[in-house]
């Protein structure tokens, strides 16, 4: 049985927990009804106002945070947030929910609060006053009570060990803990504003900007970024001992027998707890000193607006999670169309995740161009120069391999590639368009006893490998191209004895008996009517195909899984599951890995693909 007030009794109730403040939203109801309008004098109205408000507070600084184009110079810990770290702190706001239901009990008897309509809007007298009550009161409080928290093993498993099993800190980390860590910030934070009322100088303005301060001030020093320049600390040298940092916290978080305090470093100076490092590396650190530089670099691009809201610094809990169109999303699509139009005005290739395998930084970059943008003809020469900019600064940077997705490396915009390593012959950085893995993963979800395919976007640069590799297994490859003249150049290409297992088609009707699709080109419902009942589509046409058929299978885009050694990875690579990434993204990593310093770009090598499939199951990439 676990003990009291160190897990939460809705737990189990998942999303449903936020029902809890339904009896709120029925009074705000209720009021507007009787009174013909918004209830602005509501004290239930501003406790749900304030519920959102405090939630905004800690997703600003998450967002800001991760924002790494922004802050990765002064990142305090520079690894990653893992799924498991996400997982963990899934319910991070649940001392939100608490606090608003005490709140709600509060108002709602004569214990303290009168009615917030009999209020004054502000009263600088109470502002005086719960600044003193936090100095004199909650900070010392706060502090002995984290101490014996610490102090005492039993406590600490029991009560406060969850809250630092998350080895990176982040905003929403500040609200992860049980019920008892709660109850200790809510007095803590209660009691100065309890005071102010009690002293009659309480106003609705009070208690927004005492809790929302207060709110700040805790997801300020669990960003993991540091905002306050060490030159402020030096030029008012006191002010060392009235703010904390970010970095004076996370040596907290990762020693735990130091940095006690809740924002005020005085205490642990009093209590001699203070960790004599916070300064000097906080110096250290604001000044760049976790910059780290990639060694490989996954350059991305946005599909479209909607996913464009798939990123680490938007939605912890829509990011960790494979892409889908949410409704959860939709009120944010005006303000994505906006961005969409301020990067398309002025903006570069930017940093959006990263991770570590075996040690070395990966990060995946992003073109500010959208997919349909990529098939205007007059953004061509814009999106190639974003491109070749990328290529030049990861050259610059050092970084080892940099790997092309989908339309970064489209045939018809920069031929795969070939066009920046022709103008930029000197590039040590490695570019690769990671297609010859992707084959590979197609070519390998064949069933061995396959006879026969069929294959749209049979002249793509995929396709021609594809059917080229095929008919050297002696396998029938049914090609649907309206051209004969780049069918008949691919099929001189295939050895004398295969070129008969090539075979041109121009109608979808041709391959009505044949029950393995490769798709390489968008099929519409009308399209994919001619595939027999019992057919599987394997794809490496972006988007993806929409399954309208019941009677058959549909593979996903080619991935693997990267190795099991990866560490701090904490989001999904658009549509793939957790730890699967794109097999373009995997096939630019086992280029890096194997340390091979030919660019792989332009047409593929038929004779590789076997090749890089080895490879990559040799360093522990795995087929989905």
């Amino acid at each position: 049985m676990a003990p009291p007030l160190s897990s939460w009794p809705w737990a189990s109730l998942g999303i449903y927990k936020y029902f809890l403040l339904a009896p709120l939203v029925w009074k705000v109801a209720q009021e507007w009804t009787e009174q013909g309008g918004a209830p602005l004098g509501s004290r239930w109205l501003h406790l749900l106002l304030l519920f959102s408000a405090r939630g905004l507070t800690y997703q600003f600084w998450f967002s800001y945070s991760n924002m790494l184009f922004l802050t990765r110079r002064r990142r305090v810990v520079p690894d990653g947030v893992d799924f498991r770290q996400v997982d963990h702190e899934w319910d991070w706001d649940n001392f939100l929910v608490l606090q608003t239901l005490i709140g709600a009990a509060l108002v709602n008897g004569p214990l303290l609060l009168p009615g917030l309509e009999n209020l004054r809007v502000w009263d600088p007298r109470g502002l005086g006053i719960a600044l003193l009550l936090h100095v004199g009161f909650s900070e010392p409080v706060f502090y002995w009570a984290h101490r014996a928290l610490h102090g005492a093993p039993l406590f600490f498993s029991q009560y406060h060990a969850g809250h630092h099993s998350t080895p990176v800190t982040q905003p929403l980390t500040a609200g992860f803990g049980t019920p008892l860590e709660a109850l200790l910030l809510t007095l803590t934070m209660g009691v100065p504003l309890a005071g102010a009322f009690l002293m009659g100088a309480g106003s609705v303005g009070l208690v927004y900007v005492h809790l929302l301060t207060f709110d700040y001030l805790r997801s300020m020093g669990y960003s993991n970024v540091e905002v306050i320049s060490h030159r402020v600390f030096e030029a008012v040298p006191p002010l060392r001992y009235l703010l904390y940092t970010p970095t004076y916290l996370s040596l907290h978080h990762r020693e735990k027998d130091s940095n006690f305090c809740l924002f005020m470093p005085l205490f642990d100076l009093l209590g001699g707890t203070l960790n004599s490092k916070s300064w000097e590396l906080q110096k250290e650190i604001y000044q760049g000193k976790n910059d780290g530089v990639p060694e490989f670099v996954f350059l991305a691009h946005v599909v479209d607006i909607m996913s464009s809201m798939h990123v680490p610094f938007v939605l912890r809990s829509i990011s960790s999670v494979p892409f889908e169109n949410r409704l959860i999303l939709l009120p944010f699509w005006p303000v994505a169309l906006v961005y969409m139009l301020l990067m398309w005005c002025c903006s570069k290739t930017f940093l959006v995740s990263f991770y570590y395998l075996r040690g070395r930084l990966h990060q995946t970059w992003s073109v500010p161009r959208h997919g349909f943008q990529y098939f205007i003809p007059a953004a061509k020469e814009g999106i190639n120069r974003q491109i070749e900019l990328a290529i030049l600064r990861a050259d610059r940077m050092g970084v080892k391999v940099l790997s092309l997705a989908a339309l970064n490396k489209n045939e018809a915009l920069n031929g795969g590639g070939i066009l920046f390593v022709d103008k930029h012959p000197d590039l040590r950085v490695r570019v690769v368009h990671g297609n010859t893995l992707t084959a590979a993963v197609i070519l390998n979800e064949i069933p061995s006893n396959t006879k026969e395919v069929f294959l749209t976007g049979a002249t793509s640069k995929l396709g021609r490998a594809i059917a080229l590799y095929l008919c050297r297994k002696r396998i029938r490859v049914i090609m649907l191209t309206m051209s004969s003249e780049r069918f008949l150049k691919i099929q001189r290409e295939a050895p004398a004895e295969f070129q008969q297992y090539l075979v041109q088609v121009t109608k979808y009707q041709a391959a009505q008996n044949c029950k393995t699709w490769l798709v390489g080109k968008w099929l519409s419902p009308r399209e994919q009517r001619w595939a027999p009942p019992g057919t599987h589509f394997h794809q490496f046409v972006v988007p993806p195909i929409i399954g309208f058929r019941r009677d058959c299978t549909y593979g996903k885009l080619a991935a693997m899984r990267l190795p099991k050694d990866v560490q701090g990875l904490g989001s999904c690579e658009y549509t793939m599951e957790r730890g699967v990434v794109h097999a373009c993204h995997a096939g630019g990593v086992v280029h890096f890995l194997e340390g091979w310093q030919h660019h792989e770009v332009g047409a593929l090598d038929v004779d590789r693909i076997d090749v890089v499939w080895k490879a990559a199951l040799k360093h522990g990439l795995t087929p989905v």
